[in-house]
């Protein structure tokens, strides 16, 4: 089987596409035969070594797949070969094959193409425990999504509207403030590059106030980090939920100052903590969003389809933060 691997420290430029032995898969585990792998930041981050996990070299990035078993392991009686998947790991995707835990496989709807479905549970996982159970999003209030145009942003945006808030999203250019409104954004902003100065900081602020209204966002979704997360809190309702959900830009640092004059929470988001922590609760959420899908409320924008050898050209895409919605390797 070939697979993208990661075989020293560095960036999408250091992957090399290499042939390996199919592994075999063991007590309670499937193997799959993957047919599309989600690229999502954490493989920015892991490749470089600066996510929380180190997996031992050498491993092929991808966190997020969907496919058909191919084979079980003794102990398993959840699926059988043949049964489509989608699956979650912290690495491993970008290969032709892989073995996994069946626990941490659910079925996919007969319906679901298989690059949507690699496009769905992280990024929809992650949000729909944002909003719902971190941010306790409730109908009429105020949303702020920053990077509303990325993968875990368009979720946030969909989810939003779903749950009956008003979403302003906010975006680095005006193609992806139009991309945002097409898929349910109220309003939005179109905000410059940092880094800023005082007085940028001062202005970014004032832009984002001026977006959300008077009362401000009553929930701040920021899977962007950096000079941004400062600007945004500003912006925040009295009592409002400041949900941190990843850095592209840049841990931020927040005077806390802001928190006490708003008595507002600055709350954390780790969606894969959680699925391991309460894997019940993860699942009512993943059954939720399956419901949404089949509903038609969301839908995984798959933007952009890269084959198994470019991978690395689909993560520098990702890092470079031009993509709209997801950018998905294909196997086939």
């Amino acid at each position: 089987m070939k697979a993208m691997l990661s075989t020293r420290v560095g960036g999408p430029d250091t992957l090399e596409l290499r042939e390996l032995p199919a592994p075999a898969p063991g007590a309670g585990e499937v193997l799959l035969g993957v047919k599309a792998c989600g690229v999502n930041y954490p493989d920015v981050l892991i490749i470089e070594d600066r996510y929380q996990f180190k997996p031992p070299r050498p491993f092929a990035p991808g966190g997020e797949v969907a496919g058909i078993i191919e084979a079980v392991g003794s102990g398993v009686t959840s699926f059988k070969a043949g049964d489509r998947v989608i699956g979650s790991t912290i690495a491993g995707g970008m290969a032709e094959k892989l073995v996994l835990e069946a626990d941490r496989c659910i079925a996919m709807p007969a319906a679901m193409p298989f690059d949507e479905a690699s496009a769905l549970v992280l990024t929809y996982g992650t949000t729909i425990y944002a909003l719902k159970d971190r941010g306790a999003l409730k109908r009429g209030e105020t949303l702020l999504v920053l990077g509303a145009a990325g993968g875990v942003g368009i979720a946030a945006v969909e989810l939003g509207k779903t749950y009956g808030a008003r979403v302003i999203a906010a975006v680095s250019s005006e193609d992806k403030l139009a991309f945002a409104k097409a898929h349910g954004a109220d309003a939005g902003i179109v905000y410059p590059p940092g880094p800023f100065d005082k007085a940028g900081a001062k202005a970014l602020a004032d832009l984002f106030k001026g977006a959300c209204g008077d009362n401000g966002a009553d929930v701040i979704y920021d899977p962007v980090g950096g000079d941004y997360s400062e600007a945004a809190l500003r912006s925040i309702a009295w009592e409002g939920r400041f949900l941190v959900v990843g850095f592209p830009a840049g841990i931020a640092r927040l005077p806390l100052n802001l928190t006490l004059l708003k008595s507002c929470q600055v709350v954390g988001v780790f969606w894969g903590a959680f699925t391991r922590r309460d894997p019940k609760a993860n699942a009512a959420n993943i059954a939720e969003l399956m419901q949404l899908y089949a509903e038609g409320a969301i839908k995984p924008v798959v933007s952009e389809r890269f084959a198994l050898a470019k991978a690395g050209e689909a993560i520098a895409r990702l890092a470079a933060r031009k993509a709209m919605g997801k950018i998905v390797v294909v196997m086939d």
